[in-house]
């Protein structure tokens, strides 16, 4: 039986692009998106649209990293810090703000944001299905796509009032191109304290670049300029699951061993939960390459709505 278009798929139709043709509509069809020279795009059962095309291999969260990080977040831990990702993008869009969120993983951080927009709609993008599943369920006012973040997005220039990247890959020259020219992006990254106690018992968990902030800066300052940084930073009560789930969430938990993770005693029960969050507005003229010296210059090939 072909799968119905879920209500806020439709809700966000609008905004997405053929992947293939680059600049054509998609429409429902008998359980698939289509364009209208015949491309065809599967709606998953479970309420997601996978647009991805071509055999490029992409990374994602496995089912039991998704399983951890939505049994970790069930928990509040990080609640304060999905309370001001809504906020600072409650302050840069108005009540019917189309939000983008790149790498959403389960929907967490897009659902936090859509309960502080009365009237605003979600579209969240990632490359793991399993996380989609709980992606596509999240909010009622959120859709998920299937979609390698480091290509160009399948969606029209200009339709997004926020971007969110929290945690996630970043790709500034489309973050640039799918932003309105009154849009913000929303970055949030860890600090070097982030989760500090966790890794001085875990030396093999993946560590904090401390060039993260000045890698971020050179990449996104050719298209962006930082209008307010929040830094969020707390110390977390952790139980013994909750430690376990916050190691299993991460890509980290491929790189430990399974009697660190056994040993009751071993994992810390409290640690620091320390963010940046930044708001960047988008530097015009609006479409340009890069060249040396970070100047946008003459408009190359980009995608229309």
């Amino acid at each position: 039986m072909p799968v119905s278009l879920p209500p806020a798929l439709e809700l966000s139709l609008d905004l997405l692009r053929c992947p293939t043709c680059r600049t054509r509509h998609l429409h429902p069809g008998r359980g698939a998106l289509r364009c209208p020279v015949g491309h065809t795009f599967d709606i998953a059962r479970h309420g997601y649209a996978s647009l991805l095309t071509g055999s490029r291999a992409t990374s994602g969260d496995d089912a039991a990293m998704v399983q951890a990080r939505e049994r970790f977040l069930s928990t509040g831990t990080y609640a304060p810090l999905r309370k001001t990702v809504g906020r600072l993008a409650a302050d840069a869009g108005s009540e019917q703000a189309t939000v983008v969120d790149v790498g959403c993983g389960t929907g967490y951080y897009l659902a936090g944001v859509l309960d502080q927009l009365s009237g605003g709609r979600g579209l969240g993008l990632d490359t793991s299905a399993r996380a989609l599943r709980s992606a596509a369920r999240a909010h009622d006012r959120a859709a998920a796509v299937a979609w390698d973040v480091f290509r160009p997005f399948p969606l029209a220039d200009g339709v997004a009032d926020v971007v969110l990247d929290v945690f996630a890959p970043r790709n500034p020259a489309e973050f640039h191109r799918v932003l309105r020219p009154t849009g913000r992006l929303i970055v949030v990254r860890p600090t070097g304290r982030h989760l500090a106690e966790m890794r001085e018992r875990l030396p093999t968990m993946v560590t904090i670049d401390p060039a993260k902030e000045q890698r971020l800066h050179r990449a996104l300052n050719p298209f962006f300029e930082a209008t307010v940084t929040e830094q969020v930073q707390y110390s977390a009560t952790l139980t013994g699951p909750d430690a376990l789930h916050l190691v299993a969430m991460t890509p980290s938990a491929r790189h430990v061993s399974q009697a660190d993770l056994d040993d009751d005693g071993f994992l810390p029960d409290q640690v620091t939960v320390s963010v940046l969050a930044t708001t960047y507005q988008p530097r015009w003229p609006r479409y340009g390459s890069v060249i040396a010296g970070g100047q946008l210059t003459a408009p190359g090939q980009f995608w229309r709505s």
